[in-house]
């Protein structure tokens, strides 16, 4: 993905924040819109939620650029809403493209126009995404100054059935173990050996926590592509919590231990209960991989 930003605006279009007329007393009252998307690179489907925000815009390969109609729900800060998702399809080389308002719309350029000139921009855009972005930038008014400017563009690609490890596993004790093996094994035949103890050790915390504090059957999936993505699937919806374990506590640790060993780890709902997930780099050869036994032994 590549992001491109105005004069003082987050890379980040969303949320776009915005004080809301009036308080009731001193402390400051902020809504935000929001537009929220996740692609799964196995099913090629993106799911996406809209807080009030402008609608993403895709590019397939030889068509023109179409406004997706995500229901736009009400800001974040109204509260007493739930936001409607819904899934699209994305084909390969597929561009999306995620922005605030202030690329299409100025006192000088109604909504209407400046979402129109967008769409033309982007329309045959099979270049770089930082070519692009650039040409977006030019071929629009951002230099008007009365709002913060972000632009965000992804060209989405599937991942291929030999870059994924995809497990059922039943919810009873003796799986942690099988995720372990599982995860072994898979890494072996990618030839990432290096990175198996500390795969196999944030697995198992992960599949132990879904059977302490989940439900029903579990899924453990792990794709390869520019890094090594590890997901863990249950039925509950109640999202993990990070906690400090005291010194006498002989748990609680699972997930600093995750936060210590990956690159990056988070949890994200699913129509049926929650994954949680987390990143590790591949070996360059160069960098030695982390030591799961320092990591454990810092943490108490």
């Amino acid at each position: 993905a590549r992001a491109a930003r105005g004069r003082s605006g987050a890379a980040d279009p969303a949320p776009e924040t915005r004080r809301s007329a009036g308080t009731a007393d001193l402390s400051e009252v902020y809504l935000a819109t929001c537009v929220y998307a996740v692609y799964d690179p196995i099913t090629r489907r993106c799911t996406f939620a809209n807080a009030g925000h402008l609608p993403p815009v895709l590019v397939e390969e030889g068509e023109d650029a179409l406004l997706l109609d995500v229901p736009p729900g009400m800001p974040l800060g109204v509260g007493g809403e739930p936001f409607e998702e819904i899934e699209v399809e994305l084909p390969d080389g597929a561009l999306l493209a995620l922005y605030t308002d202030g690329l299409v719309e100025s006192r000088d350029h109604p909504l209407d126009e400046g979402l129109q000139a967008f769409r033309t921009a982007l329309s045959g855009a099979d270049r770089p995404l930082e070519d692009a972005c650039d040409h977006v930038l030019s071929a629009l008014d951002t230099s008007h100054g009365e709002d913060d400017i972000a632009l965000l563009m992804a060209r989405v690609h599937g991942l291929p059935k030999d870059a994924v490890g995809d497990w059922n596993l039943a919810p009873e004790a003796r799986s942690v173990a099988r995720a372990r093996e599982l995860a072994r094994e898979q890494l072996t035949d990618w030839g990432l050996q290096e990175l198996v103890d500390t795969t196999e050790l944030l697995v198992s915390e992960l599949v132990t926590n879904a059977l302490r504090h989940g439900h029903g059957e579990i899924r453990l999936r792990l794709l390869l592509d520019r890094s090594l993505v590890c997901e863990v699937w249950d039925a509950d919806l109640a999202q993990p919590r990070r906690r400090r374990a005291r010194d006498t506590d002989e748990g609680g640790r699972g997930l600093q231990l995750v936060g210590l060993l990956s690159e990056g780890w988070g949890s994200r709902r699913t129509p049926r209960g929650k994954t949680v997930w987390f990143e590790l780099g591949l070996p360059d050869g160069e960098s030695p991989a982390a030591d799961p036994t320092e990591a454990l032994l810092s943490l108490f």
